[in-house]
């Protein structure tokens, strides 16, 4: 009889311990393909002369930006500059501990280094991706065709696709993420990204 227990608590804990294998092999390779997407899209020829950009927000430490934002800033500003008939939506709200909104604080930066004021419109409100995406559409200019969004790389496959839901054909202009950061800013990517997924499957 203790055999027998003995036993069966074995054949027991091996096919847990195959369904946690199992589960960790198909976990990894989700998150490999996420991680595909997320490099295939950040490898992508960036177009010359887009009429505009829409840059997405993120933190402020109080009126100063994150690394990550600053990122953001100093890539559109390099296009900008580089592109003079490309207009600019800097897109962002003011969230907790922000002493300015992340649009201003775009502002901010793109005419510290040069670019005019009169390039650059502000988006405000949002406090999502998604609300990004939405309310920065209603600023584009009526006659703007091409369009590119800049983002942290992490951040680009997912906010294209936002993008391309609402009907924007857009491509992703990549900043680089911080080093310190590039862990914890992918991981929690993996799981925005599932979560857009199941979003829109389940709005189907």
């Amino acid at each position: 009889m203790l055999n027998e227990r003995k036993m069966k608590r074995g054949k027991t804990l091996k096919s847990a311990m195959k369904l946690g294998l199992m589960s960790a092999v198909i976990l990894l390779g989700y998150f490999g393909f996420l991680h595909m997407k997320i490099q295939e899209s950040i490898h992508q020829q960036i177009p010359e002369n887009a009429d505009y950009l829409i840059i997405l927000g993120a933190r402020v430490k109080g009126s100063i930006p994150s690394l990550s934002l600053q990122y953001r800033i100093d890539k559109a500003a390099e296009y900008l500059t580089a592109n003079k008939h490309t207009v600019a939506i800097v897109s962002g709200g003011k969230g907790p501990g922000e002493d300015i909104s992340e649009a201003k604080a775009m502002q901010q930066g793109l005419i510290a280094q040069g670019i005019e004021e009169a390039r650059i419109m502000m988006e405000d409100n949002s406090t999502t991706t998604r609300e990004n995406i939405v309310f920065s559409k209603e600023l584009i200019p009526d006659t703007a065709a091409s369009g590119l969004i800049v983002s942290n790389d992490f951040h680009i496959y997912r906010a294209v696709e936002i993008a391309r839901k609402e009907g924007l054909n857009m491509k992703g202009m990549p900043a680089k993420t911080p080093k310190v950061s590039l862990l914890k800013s992918y991981t929690r990517e993996y799981f925005a990204i599932t979560k857009y997924y199941l979003t829109e499957w389940i709005g189907k």
